[in-house]
């Protein structure tokens, strides 16, 4: 198996935290819980409880070298092969990556169109989004350049298809950000931001908002997807698992927090709520962006080219848990792998865009939700968190703990292990079930 870097570990493992979740979800989900008191809580919940299924899977990863169902039974007491049952967590990579297609295909519409013309009013903007939702064709285009992107990298493999594109992509998004970032802070509406942004206002905080940020923790980190575990595999056996792991989190969380900086100094400089939910992106800022001119243009151009770079980068890593699995347990070439994960989620892309249309919206609807909807609760409301409380039970009750603690202490102190076993073993999984529970529904 072919191994990464250090560098190159860090970078991949980042490129597939940081993606949607952190430039796009992150601020509208803090715009929405009033901004400081909400962003103290999800610092916490990363800290707590996301950073230690992280360590937990990179621990797997590394020590099983193989397929998430084979790195399980491996690590296992007695090397049970009924853990190998625990491969289910690659599906929910695959069927985030199937909508997840298509919605950085609209992110690639606005690339385009944002070259010519931006909406001038919200109405606008939102009716230009609505009629994007419904164009079969225009969504099929892109959604098939953004799989056949994603299906070209990972056919050259972990050193000359992933890590060779997030040591490109990686940089070019933190220059587009910085730069970014620095422009906002020359404008007027930058303090205000700060202060929305770390200043707590603990009376928008409710157990809505805990919940949120819990969420949130999960999703911004690509937990219980596979991938974690998948990388891990490729990860040099002398490498510190628990600082890369570190590493990552601390890059996925500034990446987060320097977007919400940039993203609220727009809305207040606009005089625009900082409550714009999921439409911030496709209605809102276009709508701020077309006051400013040619930097307006330009802004726009940047900010959905940044938004292009992270979300490739997080869909490479969502098909390659699948990929090594097919290779390692049916003995698949890489190329065969490439093409019945590939062809998966690309089929399962167009059943979600098709379910949005006008004509095919009826016959593509189930019990409420139509199949994009279905796609995304099924994996996050269920996958997610069966894999992240599956992950948690078996590191605490189904792993000697000398040999947990043996790897641990080549890289930190018994202090951390501690930390880090108690939270894992009793903590997480409490607050995974409740998540859990909410997800669903029924509370």
């Amino acid at each position: 198996m072919n191994k990464f870097t250090r560098i190159g570990f860090i970078l991949a493992a980042a490129g597939s935290a940081v993606g949607l979740g952190n430039i796009w979800k992150f601020p509208y989900i803090t715009g929405e819980f009033g901004g400081g008191a909400f962003v103290i809580v999800y610092l916490l919940a990363i800290v707590f409880v996301g950073l230690g299924v992280f360590i937990a899977e990179s621990l797997i990863g590394q020590t099983g070298e193989s397929d998430v169902a084979t790195s399980f039974v491996k690590m296992s007491n007695s090397k049970n092969p009924n853990w190998k049952f625990a491969g289910f967590m690659i599906l929910a990579g695959l069927l985030i990556l199937s909508f997840y297609s298509v919605v950085l295909g609209w992110i690639l519409n606005y690339v385009v169109s944002s070259f010519s013309s931006l909406p001038t009013e919200a109405s606008a903007a939102g009716a230009t989004f609505g009629a994007l939702t419904k164009d079969i064709g225009t969504q099929l285009f892109y959604h098939t350049l953004i799989a056949g992107t994603v299906i070209f990298i990972v056919l050259k493999g972990i050193k000359d298809g992933i890590e060779k594109v997030n040591l490109i992509l990686m940089p070019l998004l933190a220059i587009i950000l910085f730069g970014l970032l620095l422009y906002s802070i020359s404008l007027d509406s930058f303090s205000k931001a700060v202060s929305f942004m770390f200043v707590p206002d603990w009376s928008k905080i409710d157990e809505h908002a805990l919940l949120a940020a819990l969420g949130q923790a999960f999703f911004t980190l690509s937990l219980a997807t596979g991938t974690m575990i998948t990388y891990s595999a490729s990860l040099p056996k002398d490498a510190n698992f628990v600082k890369t792991s570190m590493s990552v989190a601390l890059i996925d969380t500034m990446v987060a927090l320097i977007s919400g900086l940039i993203i609220f100094t727009f809305l207040f400089e606009a005089g625009s709520p900082s409550a714009a939910g999921p439409g911030l992106v496709f209605i809102s800022l276009p709508v701020i962006f077309s006051g400013w001119g040619f930097l307006g243009q330009f802004i726009a151009i940047s900010f959905f080219v940044a938004l292009v770079f992270a979300g490739i980068t997080s869909a490479v890593s969502m098909i390659e848990p699948s990929l090594l699995f097919f290779i390692e347990r049916f003995k698949m070439t890489r190329q065969k792998a490439t093409i019945i994960a590939g062809s998966t989620f690309y089929s399962l892309g167009i059943i979600a865009l098709l379910s949005m249309s006008d004509s095919w919206g009826e016959t593509l609807t189930f019990f409420g939700k139509n199949a994009f909807d279905w796609m995304d609760f099924i994996s996050s409301s269920i996958l997610m968190p069966l894999g992240a409380l599956l992950t948690c039970v078996f590191i605490g009750f189904y792993v000697d703990k000398k040999i947990l603690e043996e790897k641990f202490l080549q890289h930190t102190s018994i202090i951390v292990f501690n930390v880090w076993y108690s939270l894992v073993k009793y903590f997480i999984p409490i607050a995974v079930i409740i998540l859990f529970i909410n997800k669903l529904g029924l509370i």
